[in-house]
This record gives structure tokens, sequence and C-alpha cells, in this order.
């Protein structure tokens, strides 16, 4: 997955040429899509080898509340992936001639919303385990859900970068992310009921 996005953030520079300013514009946007489907390539695996071993079974019917164990989940989902994708940003940022601070902001705007993606991404994961190709529908009902996030994490960026203000696109992708914490692993934690019935 690290791969996948390093080498789409690479290709593109090489695809565009030289032309600085022209990189620059693209730059927040090109990685926030390849952050998002770097993401995509994992999100079917958070649930699904521990429902193919029955383990998702047994921990169901533990004492254990089902939301709990998917909040704890989708967390080591995002450690694995989008922390290390927004840790590794900066560096692919620097080839698009970006300045110091602007890399600064894309780094804040991916630590507040890749966590949004694992979360609803954890939602889809739930919905699509027990069918057949849930990749591809996984990725049929999560790009329309997670597109405000990448338009105001994207957003950011380009808001800065415009001599304008990131509040507003931070506060925004903060609401998103203190919402989806809570409502996620419930959702997530019914969907996975009705796939073990």
């Amino acid at each position: 997955m690290l791969i996948f996005f390093a080498v789409v953030a690479s290709l593109f520079p090489l695809g565009i040429g030289p032309e600085q300013n022209l990189l620059m514009q693209i730059a927040p946007g090109m990685l926030w899509i390849a952050a998002l489907l770097a993401a995509m390539l994992s999100l079917h695996k958070i649930f699904s080898e521990d429902f193919m071993d029955g383990s998702l079974d047994q921990i169901a019917l533990t004492a254990l509340p089902l939301p709990l164990v998917v909040l704890a989940k989708t967390i080591a989902h995002w450690i694995s992936s989008g922390l290390l994708l927004a840790l590794i940003s900066p560096i692919l940022a620097l080839q698009f001639n970006l300045p110091m601070d602007t890399v600064g902001v894309l780094f804040i705007s991916l630590l507040l919303g890749t966590p949004l993606l694992s979360l609803i991404g954890s939602i889809g994961a739930g919905l699509t385990l027990a069918s057949r190709g849930g990749g591809t529908l996984l990725a049929l009902i999560i790009l329309p859900l997670v597109s405000p996030v990448l338009i105001f994490g994207a957003g950011a960026v380009e808001s800065y970068q415009s001599g304008l203000g990131v509040t507003a696109h931070f506060s925004l992708l903060g609401a998103m992310l203190a919402i989806a914490l809570f409502l996620a692993p419930f959702a997530s934690a019914a969907s996975i009921r009705i796939a073990l019935e």
C-alpha cells in the first residue's frame, strides 16, 4: 500500500513535466487522491480474515461490546495504513516543489482525514463482508462517502496556498472525525452482525 502511494505520487511529476507552478497547483489534490486509493487497497482486510477463520463469530459471542472491538480494529488499520501514509507524505510532497509550511498543512490534513477513511471504510467492509467480490463493491459504496474528506483535505492545502485560512477546513475535518468516531463503530458492528447471521 505504501509502495502504491509512493509510485502513484512519483508518476505524476514524471508525466506532467518539470513545470513548477503546475506541480504546486495539482499537488494537494493528487496526493490526497493517491492516499485515498492506497487506503482503499486494504479496507476489505479489516474484518475479512477474522470472518474467514471464524474468529469474528467467536468475538461476537463474547461479552466484549462489538462496537468497541470494531473501533480497536479500525484504529489498528489506521495506524498500519493511514498514519504511515501521512508520515511519508512530506517526503513525496517535496518533489512537487511545495514549501515546507504548505507540506505541514498537507501533513495535518492527512492526519485528520485518514482516520475518517478507515472509519467510513470499516462500515463498507462490514457491509461487504459476506459478498463475493467485495473489494469492488466496497469501492462503490465508500467512494461517494469519502468524497467530502477528499474535498476538505485537499481544499485546506489549496486554501493555504492561496493565502486564505485553513481553520474552516480543519474544523470541518475535525467535526467529521468526531462524529465518525462515535457512529461508525456502531454502524460497522450492526453490518457485521447481519453478515454473521
